[in-house]
């Protein structure tokens, strides 16, 4: 492993010398949308392909809507990807030994996600004070009188567990890494905002006095106006970052590697008042980040954590993922503009980097490709890449696998040579979003023995 030197910090590095390829799949892409025994079918799959690395979203239930990234828990499972006969699973003993221990998280999701039953599905900030407040004999008198539907929310949690940690031991026993995504903010209607309000800015009454977003961008003219609200760093930093801890432990304990998105928020990020109906007008509001990773570091050295690092990257950002040997991002699509320094063109590659054709909120490469106008561009494009390896989206996909990042992650829509039909997400949207699913008839060994050779060839097998 590498180790980087700062005046700081010596850190040991999670990245290697060795070269891999790998996918990018949400597990609701899985013909089932579950993990039942389509996922094992998908990890034989891979493993012809010779892909070492199983890259996926966020595993939490989703709030509203589909998106991951908007999650009613930053630690539970989404029960949707609970297989169709999972109860017949559940042993009863191994249940007990759980609940006799059960994860910090598993009480106030349970508790949570009751409530919300109960109130019609309501904003926690719309349920009587007792409950907003979370009054400790409300508390207590509510598992007394819901035993048995608490109960059943537990098990659910407990099964997913199982299910994961199979899933996960399965992948480690072929060689897969599994890499997951830690969102940097979390959805204000959520059990983490509603059980440690000290940590969120709010106000008297509970509500966000500030919320997240990014700036206009390549993605929005706009900007994206998340709606987050923002952590209250004074007092994460008091407390020694304890919730940001346990967060990382959880998320190491069911990925190998994690991402962390939008990692410029670690440094800065941008302040928008609650009232604001957008984006637009916002403040760029320093954070505590290289206290938080040192902290994270001294609980997991190496700390295998990809960065996040695509949008607005200031040279302060880009010292605070190099000062922690960290592994960035370049997607491919960006990387043809022309413009001088752009950290995404072919020429600008460098090592310590995960490559991408492209990401779940870009196009496919195959409807990027379709998308473009000007033939001159076009023309441009495929002089920079090798033709010899068939028609778009393979001379991207090669150039992605012969870059000299470490790393190399490829939609499966990509691989599978889809257009915009197949896409994933964009940005700013709410509809039509996260409901691809791969036909499993697509999944054929010659696509896998096709891989298998570029991989070969990139030297990126194994890993």
């Amino acid at each position: 492993m590498a180790t980087t030197a700062t005046a700081a910090t010596t850190v040991t590095t999670a990245t290697t010398d060795a070269r891999c390829a790998g996918i990018l799949l949400h597990p609701t892409s899985l013909p089932s949308g579950k993990l039942d025994a389509t996922a094992g079918t998908f990890l034989d799959w891979m493993t012809a392909a010779h892909l070492t690395v199983w890259q996926m979203l966020p595993l939490t239930e989703p709030l509203d809507g589909l998106s991951p990234y908007q999650g009613i828990s930053a630690f539970a499972f989404n029960p949707a990807l609970l297989p169709d006969n999972w109860q017949a699973e559940v042993d009863p003993q191994a249940l007990a030994t759980f609940m006799a221990n059960p994860p910090h998280w598993l009480l106030p999701y349970a508790r949570f996600t009751l409530l919300k039953s109960l109130f019609g599905g309501s904003a926690w900030n719309q349920w009587p004070d007792i409950y907003k407040f979370r009054n400790p004999q409300a508390l207590a008198q509510l598992d007394q009188s819901h035993v048995a539907e608490l109960q059943a929310i537990c098990t659910q949690q407990f099964a997913l567990i199982q299910c994961w940690q199979q899933l996960k031991a399965d992948a480690n026993t072929r060689g897969i890494r599994l890499f997951g995504d830690i969102p940097i903010f979390v959805a204000y209607d959520s059990v983490d905002v509603w059980s440690n309000p000290d940590e969120f800015r709010l106000d008297d009454n509970l509500d966000p006095t500030v919320v997240t977003g990014v700036p206009p961008d390549y993605f929005s003219e706009t900007g994206q106006r998340w709606g987050n609200p923002h952590y209250n760093w004074p007092t994460m930093e008091a407390n020694g970052f304890h919730w940001w801890q346990q967060r990382m432990a959880w998320s190491l304990e069911l990925f190998d590697l994690v991402r962390i998105d939008h990692f410029r928020g670690l440094e800065a990020s941008w302040e928008i008042v609650a009232s604001e109906p957008t984006a637009m007008q916002g403040t760029w509001v320093k954070a505590p980040g290289h206290k938080l990773l040192a902290a994270l570091q001294a609980s997991h050295n190496p700390l295998p954590v990809i960065a996040e690092d695509l949008g607005i990257i200031t040279p302060e950002v880009v010292a605070l993922k190099e000062s922690f040997g960290l592994p960035g991002m370049s997607v491919l699509q960006f990387g043809f503009n022309g413009l001088p320094d752009n950290p995404h063109a072919l020429a600008e590659q460098v090592e310590n980097s995960v490559v991408y054709t492209g990401t779940h909120d870009n196009e496919t490469t195959l409807g990027w490709w379709q998308a473009l106008q000007d033939e001159g561009q076009k023309s441009w494009i495929l002089s920079q890449l090798d033709l010899t390896t068939g028609d778009m989206p393979w001379p991207l996909i090669n150039a992605a696998f012969h870059s000299p990042a470490h790393m190399a992650i490829v939609p499966l829509q990509d691989f599978l040579g889809l257009d915009n039909q197949a896409r994933m997400n964009t940005p700013g949207t709410i509809v039509d979003n996260w409901q691809w699913r791969y036909d499993p008839q697509q999944l054929t060994s010659t696509l896998a023995q096709r891989i298998a050779a570029l991989a070969d060839a990139a030297k990126r097998s194994p890993c």
